[in-house]
């Protein structure tokens, strides 16, 4: 992993169980860090020091089986492995970013994550006024902040890499299948997911030359019906494979490919449980983030006023399981990976 100063950082271009707080202004269930051990327990949590961790959510919840229930991977992992207490409050809205990080700062909590894009200004606002508290946020970068404020730790993925990876199985698979289009359904136009989608159309396009991509915004992370709306459309329109860049409502985008008979290709976490249909999946290694930030804050090593880059160098970037489908492209896709890795290829970030 890549750690540079936030001085240095350009404003990028730009499981499932939890304890969920929902609301602001709630009353909160507290989890507490793992149970005392049995006589027949194998191991004990390790006798680290005792810190509490908060997780603030964003709209997508933590049903979106991706990119909020990675984060609480993260946070439920560290629970188990490393001895700390943690909560989580999810956010039904935007307004409830501010309260929701507001009440774990003021219960002095030891290590405050945000899960996004979207939060930025109000991790911007909370961290400013609780200078003594420590902060990391999912997918902005500690310089792009308003403040810059010195307790903030930016958590940082190369999207475009883990979407090159996915759009060059795509276009091998529909190169050798006969298939001349194919798609993708992203949420809002923001840069983690432009990243994915932009790196998906030029992975695509380099295995196979002429192949069409067609892009859509549903503007939603939670809606299913509106991604799968969309990705109807563009499966009418000849999408042979549907890429959703969407959380929970990108669901609804791989149900329609699965409806339809289709192909899809999941993200941020491995969601081939879905089905055979799945060729593959995007991936971030977002629980692997937030459980080395929260250990760096269990041993005194914790850095604000910096960002952690991870890509396919480190391993933070790459794919899920790739289907039976798709497996003859599997050694073809690991030297694409090793090119990148060694900077060999140039990705795009912006969709054109």
């Amino acid at each position: 992993m890549l750690l540079i100063s936030s001085k240095r950082v350009i404003a990028l271009g730009l499981a499932l169980s939890a304890v969920a707080i929902t609301g602001c202004g709630d009353d909160e269930e507290t989890t507490s860090s793992a149970s005392a051990p049995t006589e027949s327990a194998a191991a004990a949590p390790p006798e680290g020091k005792k810190i509490t961790v908060g997780l603030v959510t964003d709209i997508g919840g933590l049903n979106d089986r991706s990119f909020n229930s990675l984060a609480n991977k993260g946070l439920e992992d560290a629970k188990s492995e490393l001895g700390v207490e943690g909560r989580v409050i999810t956010s039904k809205s935007n307004s409830d970013y501010v309260p929701n990080l507001t009440q774990l700062a003021r219960q002095k909590t030891d290590l405050i994550v945000g899960v996004g894009f979207l939060m930025a200004e109000a991790i911007n606002t909370v961290a400013t006024k609780f200078p003594e508290q420590n902060f990391a946020i999912i997918d902005f970068p500690q310089a792009g902040l308003k403040d810059t404020p010195e307790n903030v730790k930016g958590l940082l993925f190369k999207e475009n890499e883990a979407g090159y990876l996915a759009g060059t199985l795509a276009g091998l698979y529909a190169e050798k299948n006969g298939i001349d289009t194919i798609s993708s359904v992203g949420g809002q136009k923001i840069p983690p997911v432009d990243g994915y989608i932009a790196g998906f159309q030029a992975g695509a396009k380099e295995a196979s030359p002429g192949i069409k991509t067609l892009n859509a915004y549903s503007q939603d992370f939670v809606d299913q019906a509106k991604c799968k709306e969309l990705a109807l459309d563009q499966i009418d329109r000849g999408s042979g494979i549907v890429f959703q860049v969407a959380g929970q409502c990108g669901l609804g985008a791989l149900d329609a490919a699965k409806e339809k008979d289709k192909l899809g290709i999941g993200v941020d976490a491995d969601q081939s449980f879905l089905g055979d249909y799945i060729l593959t999946s995007a991936e971030k290694k977002i629980d692997i983030a937030v459980k080395n930030t929260i250990m760096s804050v269990q041993d005194d090593s914790f850095m604000g006023g910096t960002d952690e880059i991870f890509d396919a160098k480190s391993d933070g970037v790459g794919l899920g399981e790739i289907s039976a489908a798709g497996q003859e492209f599997a050694a073809q896709i690991d030297e694409v990976k090793t090119k990148i890795a060694a900077g060999e290829i140039d990705i795009p970030t912006e969709v054109k």
